[in-house]
C-alpha cells in the first residue's frame, strides 16, 4: 500500500505506538538510564494509555495540530478496537489509541520532521508534569 493516508485508524496506531515507543526509549537511555527496571519505570510516564490520554488532551487543548492531524487522531480515536488496556477506562484507551494513530500517519507519510517535533513537545510536557 503506498496511500498510507487510506489505512484505518487501527493499523496507524499499531504502527504509531511501536514508533513512538522506539523514539522513549532512545530518549530514556540518552538521559543515562541503562537499568531495565529504571527504563521500564520511566517509559510508562510516556507510553501508557494514561499518559498518551494525557498529552493528547495537552496537544488539543493547545491546538497544536493541524486539520490532517486532528483527523487522523480522530480516526484512531474513533476505531472499535475490541482489546482495551489493562490499566485504562475506554475513553481513556480510545484517546490513547488516536495519539498513536496519529504518530503513525505521521511517520508513514514520511513527516518525519513533524513527528519529532510533536515527540519532543510530549517528553517536554512529561518532563514539566514530573518536575524535570
Amino acid at each position: 500500500m503506498r496511500d498510507y493516508t487510506q489505512l484505518n485508524g487501527l493499523a496507524l496506531a499499531y504502527v504509531g505506538d511501536a514508533i513512538y515507543e522506539v523514539y522513549i526509549r532512545d530518549y530514556l537511555v540518552a538521559t543515562g538510564l541503562t537499568r531495565p527496571n529504571q527504563l521500564h519505570k520511566q517509559a510508562t510516564h510516556y507510553v501508557s494509555a494514561k499518559a498518551q490520554a494525557f498529552l493528547m488532551n495537552e496537544m488539543l487543548t493547545a491546538g497544536i495540530l493541524s486539520e490532517d492531524e486532528a483527523l487522523f487522531y480522530r480516526r484512531g480515536r474513533n476505531s472499535k478496537s475490541h482489546t482495551s488496556a489493562k490499566n485504562a477506562d475506554i475513553t481513556t484507551y480510545r484517546i490513547a489509541t488516536g495519539f498513536e494513530a496519529l504518530m503513525g500517519y505521521l511517520h508513514l507519510t514520511k513527516r518525519q520532521e513533524r513527528l519529532e517535533e510533536l515527540i519532543d513537545w510530549c517528553i517536554k510536557k512529561v518532563g514539566d508534569t514530573n518536575g524535570k
